[in-house]
């Protein structure tokens, strides 16, 4: 390795350790507790060097959320196209879930990043910010989900709808985990599909009769999917 990738690959194993520092205090001491001193000291570095890699404590407590978003992104591109947008949506949401280890795991472990995620729902400075990055990412999703569809976003509302449907499941699922007692992933996976598998049904006329146990469609998509 030359003496760049060496200096490169020092940097990132900082930046990780500042990163995996501060969710570890975040979630053990909470988040407006915690000062980016006890941060730097914790990995026995300079509050100056925690400034190189991150703007302030907000930039910290989401740089692990940006990896998963990411990865969902990526995630619903690789989806086929034959599947319709809230299939493609729900399967994507199912593979990132799935493969969350090989995205974050180099980084922080996956439960280390549960509870940050936790720590993120019940921390009201930090929900705003968090819905403000999720209607970013809706938007982004959006358009991509005309993309698939070769509709036009912008005079086309039915991409923004479906997106904000499914979003609005994520965040009741998101806000419901978090207040639980169970912070694992295979808890908010299985809320997360259990009402995902419910949207469905919720957007139907008739809600006289029972859903509990309502299937999946899983039907071939419609002609109406693409405006036709």
């Amino acid at each position: 390795m030359t003496g760049t990738g060496l200096r490169e690959l020092k940097k990132q194993r900082t930046r990780d350790a500042l990163l995996r520092a501060a969710l570890e205090l975040f979630t053990t001491q909470g988040y407006e507790h915690t000062t980016v001193d006890e941060i730097a000291d914790a990995v026995e570095v300079s509050q100056r060097t925690f400034f190189r890699y991150f703007a302030n404590k907000e930039e910290v407590a989401f740089a692990v959320q940006d990896i998963v978003e990411s990865h969902f992104v990526d995630a619903l591109r690789a989806r086929p196209a034959e599947e319709g947008p809230f299939d493609a949506m729900r399967n994507a949401v199912r593979s990132a879930w799935d493969t969350i280890e090989e995205a974050i795991g180099e980084v922080v472990p996956v439960e280390l990043h549960m509870r940050a995620y936790q720590m993120i729902e019940s921390t009201p400075s930090l929900i705003a910010v968090h819905l403000r990055r999720s209607a970013e990412l809706d938007e982004q999703v959006a358009r991509l989900i005309a993309d698939r569809e070769g509709l036009d976003v912008d005079t086309d509302p039915r991409p923004r709808v479906a997106v904000a449907a499914v979003a609005a499941v994520m965040r009741v699922t998101g806000r419901l985990w978090g207040q639980g007692e169970d912070p694992s992933l295979a808890a908010i996976r299985e809320l997360t599909e259990k009402y995902l598998d419910h949207l469905g049904p919720a957007l139907a006329a008739d809600w006289h009769s029972p859903v509990a146990a309502a299937p999946r469609d899983t039907s071939p998509r419609t002609s109406g999917a693409h405006g036709e």
